[in-house]
């Protein structure tokens, strides 16, 4: 049958608005930087920053500690790309080209017309001339009967207003067209008018997609291949559908989303043989830089070496820059003790398609200075004044811009006095695992009555220590720590005199002199999970007494605590568990106490014994009461398994230590800067009551 002359159908084509839509394009088809729209899709995160900072501070202000790419994109940048007509790049072209339609129909005058383009007429469109189409049928680009009838059904069910018998004006049969090639089946469509003796045939001449035979990506380092292969697997063998892949872009961009990594997919281009390449852009990590601020947001010259802070940044060089990795190295400076404010600003590196970053800070005014405080200690349990303690320190946090830290501080009580000299290197130079090095000299007094409470007066034991540890992670969350601790310790009266026994003729030290010596090889491994109450939290440490010298103590002691949170709804549920013992020859005022605010409550401190070895467990569930208080119910159980005798003079036997016991009751905590505030009420298996208070989660 012969195609009507007089009305005709043309095509031309219209552009299908990609994922990521960028600025409008010039007519020199520049596309976008992929590093744009990957900045670009990613949402504004906000860190909490100082709010105190000079309001001229302006720029820096705007950005301190904000990881916000739409803000810190500081221009838009261009660079020229070949445009295959059959192919989809996600910065400025369709996955498919759709087709709009124009109808001519001639008249005696040959001068009425009517057209239509991709915009589709406005209103009052009622207006225009309509056609009378007796027939509607799909075709191959050749006129023909496709090959496979669903993809002729799928064609016919996009139809919406071309339907035999009936009117069509050219919009509607652009909106067709459109619906068409918006079932994601078809790579063009082309709408032809034939004429029949029963009237004019409405033929829609498709073209669908290839069969699906395999898959090339570009550009993906770090998005895992299985990752992609499962999102295409279910496609193998099937025509293309576009709006399946559009749905596998979407995934594709929400892992690299999800992770805060900058990645997305960047290109699609269906090649011959049914193969598709799909093009992915990963912003790596060109370059990291230090700028040092002052307070007002202007350049200046910093103390800090920056060696110093770019070696505390897991980002690198060459990486696939991720924003929650950013906030882990903010946090990590942040917490070095010597910095202000903090912030990373990522930024295109010129036209490679990767990013600078440029880490602002601001230093504290001064890397040292005087503090003064309080506190309280648990081994005093009577007195005007019991376990008040009262500090002051001179530190300095950020020696030779290494932040390396140099205290002297010195504790006072009743009773208690500690004067220690402490120098801590945080991360040793040229080390590569983190190692930390500190050196400590102490000289303390602290209370004996834990284990040789006397009827007569105090008794307090003298220590002067010194030693080295060096600590380093080793796994993640875990962290442990070795060293070598010389210690010369003795017992003194209430008036500071040396003594070697006891109210009870016990004697207070192994050797039999006023002091014992001793070399000790320390060793610790710690385990924290999140540090949220609900985390878990594993402490196993060890002190191994060195015969250097005939009469330095020779000694093994182990310790062990463990703890446990469970979230059950609003109600907390805590377990905690600790255990230790020793052996050899150790001095008897280093026995373990048992009894008090962190191991028996209802007990005073060190009531319930003093043995070589010692268990104690506790069970506490705590619940919201308002605000910012907690209400608790806990009961707590020790015993030194009957190791009592065996700690050198028996302390605990003239003093009738029941040597277990348990106790139970009820408490409130309040959050604070120092950690949660614990007063509890407990009764004994005796049945006395006891008060407590403490500071921080229970030992």
């Amino acid at each position: 049958m012969p195609q009507n002359e007089d009305v005709r159908f043309t095509s031309s084509s219209i552009k299908k608005f990609p994922l990521f839509s960028p600025p409008p394009l010039h007519h020199h088809r520049h596309t976008p930087n992929p590093l744009h729209f990957i900045l670009q899709s990613f949402p504004k995160f906000s860190h909490p920053f100082h709010q105190n900072l000079n309001p001229k501070i302006g720029f820096f202000q705007t950005l301190s500690k904000k990881f916000n790419p739409q803000i810190t994109i500081l221009q838009f940048l261009r660079k020229p790309r070949n445009i295959n007509p059959f192919s989809c790049n996600l910065s400025n072209t369709p996955l498919l080209c759709c087709a709009s339609i124009a109808l001519t129909q001639s008249n005696p005058d040959n001068t009425a017309s009517l057209t239509a383009s991709s915009s589709g007429p406005k209103a009052g469109s009622g207006n225009e001339e309509r056609v009378l189409i007796s027939e509607v049928l799909v075709r191959n680009k050749d006129g023909e009967e496709l090959e496979r009838k669903d993809l002729e059904s799928e064609a016919l069910n996009a139809l919406k207003a071309c339907r035999p018998n009936s009117a069509l004006t050219v919009r509607e049969v652009q909106e067709d067209v459109h619906r068409i090639v918006a079932s994601g089946y078809f790579c063009s469509c082309m709408p032809v008018a034939v004429d029949t003796r029963d009237g004019i045939r409405l033929v829609f001449q498709v073209e669908p997609n290839q069969e699906f035979h395999g898959l090339v990506c570009e550009g993906a380092n770090v998005l895992p291949a299985r990752f992609i292969e499962d999102s295409f697997r279910d496609g193998y063998g099937k025509i293309v559908n576009i709006k399946r892949i559009d749905e596998i872009i979407i995934s594709i961009n929400g892992w690299y989303m999800e992770r805060g990594l900058f990645g997305a997919v960047s290109g699609i281009e269906m090649l011959s043989g049914g193969m598709i390449r799909l093009e992915v852009s990963e912003a790596e990590v060109n370059n990291i830089a230090i700028r040092f601020l002052d307070r007002t947001g202007e350049p200046t010259v910093g103390k800090t070496r920056p060696e110093t802070i770019l070696r505390q940044l897991t980002t690198k060089k060459g990486q696939v820059y991720s924003m929650l990795q950013g906030k882990r190295d903010v946090d990590t400076v942040l917490a070095m003790g010597i910095m202000e404010d903090v912030s990373i600003i990522p930024q295109p590196a010129g036209d490679t398609g990767k990013v600078d970053l440029v880490m602002n800070v601001v230093e504290r005014k001064s890397g040292g200075g005087i503090s003064a405080g309080g506190g309280i200690s648990s081994g005093i349990t009577s007195g005007p004044l019991a376990g008040l303690i009262g500090s002051c320190a001179i530190y300095h946090k950020n020696l030779f811009g290494r932040n390396q830290k140099l205290n002297l501080s010195l504790e006072r009580g009743q009773i208690d006095s500690i004067f220690r000299i402490n120098y801590t290197d945080p991360w040793i130079e040229g080390d590569d695992k983190r190692t930390s090095r500190s050196i400590m000299i102490q000289n303390s007094r602290t209370p004996g009555t834990l284990v040789h409470n006397q009827p007569d007066g105090s008794l307090t034991i003298g220590r002067v220590t010194a030693g080295i540890e060096y600590s380093r992670p080793f796994r993640p969350k875990w962290n442990g720590t070795a060293g070598v601790m010389f210690q010369r310790a003795g017992a003194r009266d209430d008036k500071g005199g040396p003594i070697i026994r006891d109210y009870y003729s016990s004697p207070l030290t192994a050797s039999g002199n006023t002091h014992d010596d001793m070399l000790l090889a320390k060793l610790e491994a710690v385990y924290t999970g999140s540090g949220n109450p609900g985390s878990s939290v594993f402490v196993f440490n060890m002190d191994q007494g060195l015969p250097v010298w005939s009469e330095w103590l020779v000694f093994n002691r182990v310790n062990a605590r463990a703890r446990k949170g469970l979230v059950l709804g609003p109600v907390h549920l805590l377990l905690s568990f600790s255990g230790g013992h020793v052996v050899g020859n150790f001095p008897p005022h280093e026995a373990f106490a048992l009894g008090g605010t962190n191991s028996v409550r209802g007990y005073e401190e060190g009531a319930v014994g003093s043995g070589r070895s010692y268990v104690v467990g506790c069970g506490e569930i705590s619940f919201p009461l308002m605000g910012p208080v907690e209400g608790a119910v806990f009961a707590d159980y020790g015993t030194d398994l009957a190791s009592g005798p065996t700690v050198p003079g028996d302390p605990a036997g003239p003093r009738r230590k029941p040597g277990s016991g348990y106790g139970c009751g009820v408490g409130i905590r309040v959050d604070s800067p120092l950690g949660p505030l614990r007063l509890e009420y407990a009764f004994n298996d005796q049945r006395t009551g006891r008060f407590h208070f403490g500071v921080g989660l229970r030992n």
